[in-house]
């Protein structure tokens, strides 16, 4: 036999067995998710300080700019300020009276993670907190900046139901050359806060200056974050000639980050597990953009907006948006490419339409539980042809399996002439070797995909289904779910021949036992998902394996 058909032969044979090995593949692929998941930790200490830029010197470059708004220095006097509380129909808000930082925002429709109770807190500032906090000021020499002290009007703010949006104002102290109001508005039934800041030339002279903005933050993932459940924790930058790139910690200590530093649009923001916080320039404006790593294990992510001269006795207004809330597909709609922050990782264009099938499902159905099993119904008739011709391949193996076994018997460790006599009793019996590998690798990235989109999705978080479970999102509390797809794939496993190898044989049945367990750590709804999908799995092969038995047994019958 030519050697080129021999290999043809065993190529053949181990393909067959590719179909076994499909809850193999994605055993390997759980462990590759915690391989991933392994965060490193950071130390939160000390706040970025601003170096003051003399204005005696010639006007900086947006490049020196930026990195002026991330530079630390040490500061030996600390402001001392009063913190003022702003609340609306969705936000909680703590401002500093020092350089009016945002350094606490809870968003009050999204509850914590440890805590229904209570809302999930975005911003906080402070000893054993992970420290994040919204900043800006002013460059130039005597002017506002983050350190500086403001003075308010009142302490509380309180959006009242009559009312579009309540406004903090902070009027500038000390001896600048520019009086400073920094307003910082808050929107009904919004995420979206303005900072922007009125300035006003009292002196006898032109004064340039440029507004940086910066969110400050530890390294740290937030809490329920985990190494089998990993999500991405660092800044992004979006352009429209660049598009998305995210700038993670550890790029930005070695000082290798290659995203755009100046552009005429796009947002940079913080991201981390379904929140997100950006600050969102208007178009058609230059600005710099920039990372940084500061002391005490915090990094730095912000936007200096372009420099601008006010003339003596001149006035002007300069700001940026703000949003601090849940990362959403939906954000599109808010700034170009916003959305692009729920991250669905490198099957987005399979995840994408998977999420906006099943949450057409849920605007029907009113359960992202019910919406899970729809979409995976809908999923399974898609495939339903190929997964036919796969059982089809499967139940004829069943049927030949007691011949495979006396081919096997008669040429012992003869490989060439059993895969001969194995390929001449396929062709014989109109068998298809590889008939079940197709489905199977298409299968694979849906599953993945459906993975990221339910794991990703805000929407999902918190999602209740039917009793015990309440969150769709987190793992079974109970277990029960991954015991029940367990059993669907040992009763799964029992309408499959029995694979040839001993060793292969051994392996699959401890695979339900072993994906039991990994799923124990898995969001309730992809194991929801797999159960459904085992369960049509198993209906299908059993109409598919019966009917062959049927037909294999009529043509016997009909031989004699």
């Amino acid at each position: 036999m030519p050697a080129a058909t021999t290999r043809l032969l065993k190529l053949s044979g181990y393909l067959m067995e590719l179909q076994r090995l499909f809850l193999f593949l994605i055993f390997s692929f759980s462990l590759v998710l915690v391989w991933d998941g392994w965060q490193r930790y950071q130390h939160p200490e000390n706040y970025v300080q601003v170096e003051p830029v003399s204005q005696n010197t010639p006007a900086a470059k947006p490049a020196q700019l930026a990195d002026r708004a991330a530079l630390t220095p040490q500061v030996s006097v600390k402001q001392e300020g009063k913190i003022l509380h702003v609340k609306t129909d969705l936000l909680d808000a703590e401002i500093s009276s020092v350089g009016g930082d945002i350094v606490r925002l809870s968003l009050l429709k999204h509850p914590d993670v440890e805590d229904k109770n209570k809302p999930l807190v975005l911003f906080e500032r402070g000893e054993g907190t992970h420290n994040y906090t919204a900043q800006s000021g002013l460059l130039g020499q005597g002017l506002p900046n983050h350190n500086t002290l403001f003075v308010a009007e009142q302490e509380k703010y309180q959006l009242a139901d009559n009312q579009d949006k309540v406004q903090v104002r902070l009027v500038a102290e000390g001896s600048s050359p520019l009086r400073v109001i920094k307003l910082i508005t808050f929107h009904k039934d919004s995420y979206l806060i303005d900072i922007d800041y009125e300035l006003e030339n009292t002196s006898a002279q032109p004064i340039s200056t440029s507004a940086y903005f910066q969110l400050v933050r530890d390294g740290n993932s937030p809490k329920g974050s985990s190494a089998m459940l990993p999500t991405y924790t660092g800044a992004a930058v979006y352009t429209d000639k660049e598009k998305f790139q995210k700038v993670d910690f550890s790029t930005i200590e070695k000082g290798k980050t290659e995203y755009p530093k100046r552009a005429e649009d796009g947002w940079i923001a913080m991201l981390q597990h379904y929140f997100v916080s950006a600050w969102l320039p208007k178009d058609k404006t230059d600005r710099e953009y920039f990372t940084r790593q500061l002391d005490g294990g915090l990094y730095a992510a912000g936007v200096v907006l372009a420099e601008q001269s006010i003339a003596a006795g001149g006035k002007a207004v300069v700001g940026t948006v703000l949003y601090a809330g849940p990362a959403s597909s939906t954000l599109d709609d808010v700034a170009p490419g916003l959305g692009l922050t729920v991250d669905y990782g490198w099957l987005t264009v399979i995840a994408t339409p998977l999420f906006w099938a099943m949450s057409l499902f849920n605007d029907l159905v009113h359960n992202w539980g019910i919406a899970i099993i729809l979409l995976t119904i809908l999923i399974k008739l898609v495939f339903f042809p190929l997964s036919a011709a796969s059982y089809r391949s499967m139940a004829k193996m069943r049927v030949v399996a007691p011949k495979l076994e006396k081919i096997k018997q008669q040429y012992g460790d003869d490989r060439e002439q059993l895969n001969r006599a194995m390929m001449e009793l396929y062709k014989t019996e109109k068998i298809n070797p590889l008939g079940g590998c197709l489905p199977v690798l298409i299968q694979i990235p849906v599953f993945i995909a459906l993975y990221w989109a339910i794991l990703s999705s805000v929407e999902m978080r918190y999602a209740p289904f039917f009793g015990w479970i309440t969150d769709l999102s987190s793992a079974d509390p109970y277990y029960i779910l991954p015991l029940i797809m367990g059993i669907s794939m040992i009763v799964q496993m029992r309408l499959n021949p029995t694979p040839p190898d001993p060793l292969q044989a051994k392996i699959m049945q401890i695979m339900p036992i072993a994906f039991s367990v990994i799923f124990f750590f898995f969001p309730a709804g992809l194991v929801l998902y797999s159960i459904v999908n085992n369960l049509l799995s198993i209906a299908q092969q059993w109409y598919i394996t019966h009917a062959t038995d049927v037909e294999a047994k009529a043509a016997a019958t009909s031989k004699r």
